[in-house]
């Protein structure tokens, strides 16, 4: 079935054809009839099956007839990050090159004065993050009393990160009248609870399970015994070994996200971070120059994990096991994306048992053993160390010192006499 099908006017076809698409992905399929009819949706996707345009193809359409207002958006779109915001405002800039409709993100760590200016001369589409946006709706910023349709996108990634409860008081402002549509990669029971009190008769879509990773992504695990440096060289083994294009390396914690970006770098490899501690500005740029291709490998924490819509990455290396096993979907569904090929590894020493049974029994399936040479596993650091302490062999004199001749010289004049022998002593007897 090609976009044809699917309900969708001229312009937004040929707008969707110029961004290069011709197939939808099945919850594009099942969710763009529903919303364009103006049914309540719950969508239910791993990352990487098109969840993105699946809201805002239909959503361009619907809104295409209409004026905002100063301060009174037509429609809302809420993100649990800084970047998944951003992203949705590409895709509206892409998939709305035909129409007129206006744009406004609402995120932290960006120009704040500038936000209101734009609020001021009303916009069609507001994205934003619920800390951000409740910031202005205090100031007076932002009513939404005029809001036409509400996307809830990563809905158990809101859950996550403690918004359930902004998503709730953002929810209650809204008009009795407004279409909403929620997607979610899981359905936990909060989000359950969420959906069942906001939704009107949803119609319900199921694209795949959530333990399930994607068909298109060759799945590899790397067991071995060593510590952290010999961790770094099987990296940096499977990275040559696998002449990548592009990668991202995810890493558990911030504090090891610097220590393999640096020794990556020192080691010559085109890499750099992202982490929730970067300033936004550095986050975006370095993003960007990932898309373009002037760097070649992402060093992450799982704030990268979900939702970042990079086309065409070729690999994806889970550094640590994820604490979370169902993480690693949403990592290794950064590659294999829009029906392209991609390669995952996961590296697992003897500290990650714990995650790594967690992880096999969440998947219910074995993922299959990569081997790596036995001289990459070797501790060389430790070995030059241990190398370089040990002791120089020390060789045996030719001849005793001056001071030990004269000593022992001194010894032997002095030495006692021997009763009964007289004053001429054979030497031999001194000795």
């Amino acid at each position: 079935m090609s976009f044809d099908y699917l309900g969708l006017s001229e312009q937004l076809l040929s707008a969707v054809k110029d961004a290069g698409y011709e197939e939808p992905t099945p919850i594009q399929k099942k969710t763009i009839p529903s919303t364009l009819q103006g049914r309540d949706i719950l969508g239910i996707a791993q990352t990487g099956t098109g969840k993105t345009a699946a809201f805002t193809l239909p959503m361009i359409d619907i809104l295409s007839q209409g004026r905002a207002r100063a301060r009174m958006p037509r429609s809302l779109i809420l993100e649990p990050t800084r970047e998944l915001a951003a992203q949705v405002e590409e895709s509206f800039d892409k998939y709305g090159s035909h129409s007129k409709l206006t744009c406004a993100l609402l995120i932290g760590g960006t120009d704040f004065a500038g936000q209101v200016k734009k609020l001021d001369k009303g916009v069609d589409v507001l994205i934003a993050t619920p800390g951000r946006l409740l910031d202005h709706m205090e100031r007076g910023n932002v009513m939404l009393n005029g809001v036409e349709v509400l996307v809830v996108d990563e809905a158990d990634r809101m859950l996550d990160m403690g918004f359930i409860p902004d998503i709730e008081r953002i929810c209650k402002m809204l008009t009795k009248k407004v279409q909403s549509l929620f997607f979610s990669a899981t359905m936990p029971p909060e989000v359950k609870k969420l959906t069942d009190t906001f939704l009107k008769d949803p119609k319900e879509f199921e694209v795949s399970p959530p333990t399930q990773t994607a068909t298109t992504i060759t799945e590899n695990l790397v067991r071995f015994k060593g510590n952290d440096t010999v961790k770094r060289q099987v990296l940096r083994h499977l990275i040559n070994e696998q002449g990548i294009k592009n990668a991202i390396i995810f890493c558990n914690r911030k504090k090891e996200v610097k220590v393999v970006n640096k020794s990556l770098n020192v080691h010559g490899y085109s890499a750099a971070e992202l982490h929730g501690d970067l300033h936004q500005d550095i986050r975006m740029e370095t993003l960007g120059r990932f898309k373009d291709g002037d760097l070649k490998i992402l060093v992450a924490s799982d704030v990268a994990a979900r939702g970042l819509d990079i086309p065409d990455v070729s690999h994806v290396f889970n550094y640590d096991v994820p604490n979370n096993p169902e993480d690693y979907v949403h990592r290794i569904g950064r590659t294999g994306r829009a029906g392209k090929s991609g390669t995952a590894f996961t590296l697992s020493t003897q500290a990650d048992k714990k995650y790594l049974d967690a992880l096999l029994k969440f998947l219910d399936k074995k993922i299959p053993l990569h081997k790596v040479p036995d001289e990459i596993l070797e501790d060389r650091k430790s070995k030059r160390a241990e190398k370089s302490q040990k002791p120089a062999k020390q060789k045996k004199s030719a001849k005793p010192s001056s001071k030990s001749d004269s000593s022992d010289k001194e010894n032997t004049n002095n030495a006692t006499p021997i009763i009964g022998m007289g004053d001429h002593v054979p030497d031999f007897l001194n000795r």
